[in-house]
């Protein structure tokens, strides 16, 4: 009954009391690990050799849209194998966000389906696996790319939105502090931890010179280092201005070298995709011979960013964003059923769901695609299906990325000047 039933079954009686919404949300986030666990087994080099035992998985491989090749599909089985995950993961929470749609509270019969059923959720998401498995390749992988780029594109939007909330909620916290207790051991530790994210970024900004430039060449490397240096280095010297600081007491240069070292890596990470010249190639050997560097490394470091919607803000307008929980909302602790002592989740979402679970199911569905694409290193097969090569696309969804992060940090500094007459406290 706990496998089929509803979410506070699932929990001990060794754990504290907990709300429904929360343990759904970490089962499902559970799937999304798992989904991720699988991925990553399935490009270990061992077990993407016996991939090829699958049948029909290197069906349609002879063509790619509409290129026709000659090529041993298991070439790049596990990039294949990483991409179907991607997608039985994505199509999953596609279905839940489509199913979830405009459930206020849990007395409608489909918060059952969100908050029960865990066994026969996981017979779907092993039924979709399987199926994504038997997909003729053809032009799936080239098209499926182009929707992990969107996908990937608009996680990191929604990275940036959590990441500038919290530098601002940072600075705000240790703020107040220093004013209710030792103002100088607060004061000291803003001022130690902002030396250090500006001397993290400052060495980062060296080493992308000197193992991603050239004294002839690597146009674009020195183009985009320089860019994003310049923009750091006026949202710096924008966030300390009297007239910001006047609006906004609690801006400085924590929150700006939180930004910075963020924007240096990742134009680092899009640096690391910067398709190569054809005498120099920079891509994955199809024999396992790695190819000569030209402007860079030949692999840029699989980093999974934690992923947001469990994350609850100090400001009721990301709260809002997010659709997460925020204090007082559902029944509070004392809507713990005990049992003979034993504590028992309990459900807080009778009056009003905590969260849209629509909302929370496209960004899990978000996340999959980034971690598909992350896995990948953001690769595709060229036509002739001999290498995997790094495209133009990933390097620029990552710059813009840069660009989207430092312009919504530098409107949150300048917005109380420019709209006076809205409360942005």
């Amino acid at each position: 009954s706990c496998l089929c039933g509803s979410a506070p079954c699932l929990l001990c009686g060794c754990c504290p009391s907990a709300k429904n919404s929360t343990i759904s949300r970490l089962l499902f986030t559970f799937f999304l690990f798992l989904g991720t666990l699988v991925s990553i087994i399935m490009i270990i080099p061992g077990v993407e050799k016996e991939l090829h035992k699958l049948p029909g998985f290197c069906e349609g491989s002879g063509s790619v849209l509409g290129v026709q090749t000659n090529v041993d599909c298991s070439s790049f089985l596990g990039h294949k194998a990483v991409y179907r995950m991607g997608f039985a993961m994505a199509a999953f929470f596609c279905l839940f966000a489509a199913l979830m749609v405009c459930v206020r509270s849990s007395k409608d019969p489909r918060a059952a389906l969100q908050n029960g059923f865990w066994f026969f959720k996981f017979l779907v998401l092993v039924g979709i696996t399987v199926g994504a498995f038997y997909i003729p390749d053809g032009a799936f992988t080239s098209v499926w790319f182009y929707f992990g780029v969107v996908g990937s594109f608009l996680f990191i939007l929604i990275q940036l939105v959590l990441l500038i909330d919290f530098a601002h909620s940072w600075s705000q916290r240790w703020l107040r502090n220093a004013d209710e207790g030792s103002a100088k051991g607060w004061y000291a530790a803003l001022c130690i931890i902002t030396f250090i994210f500006y001397a993290a970024s400052i060495a980062a900004i060296v080493l992308l010179y000197v193992y991603y430039t050239k004294p002839e060449g690597c146009t674009e490397g020195k183009a985009f280092i320089s860019i994003n240096l310049i923009l750091c280095l006026i949202v710096s010297v924008v966030s300390i201005l009297p007239k910001i600081q006047e609006a906004q007491p609690h801006s400085g240069l924590l929150q700006a070298s939180l930004i910075t070292l963020y924007t240096i890596y990742v134009t680092w990470a899009a640096l690391a995709n910067v398709p190569s010249k054809p005498d120099t190639p920079r891509v994955w050997e199809r024999e396992g011979q790695g190819g000569s560097t030209h402007c860079g490394g030949r692999l840029s470091l699989c980093v999974l960013g934690a992923h947001p919607v469990l994350r609850s803000s100090d400001h009721p307008q990301v709260n809002k964003l997010m659709l997460t929980e925020e204090s007082g909302a559902g029944a509070g602790p004392g809507g713990a059923e005990e049992e003979g002592g034993v504590r028992r989740a309990y459900d807080n979402e009778q009056d009003g769901v905590s969260y849209n679970y629509t909302f929370f199911h496209l960004c899990l569905l978000l996340a999959a695609l980034y971690i598909m694409m992350t896995l990948t290193n953001w690769y595709r097969p060229d036509e002739s299906l001999q290498v995997l090569r790094s495209p133009w696309t990933a390097v620029w969804v990552k710059i813009c990325s840069s660009w989207a992060g430092l312009l919504l940090y530098l409107w949150t500094l300048v917005a109380p000047l420019l709209l006076p007459d809205r409360d942005f406290s």
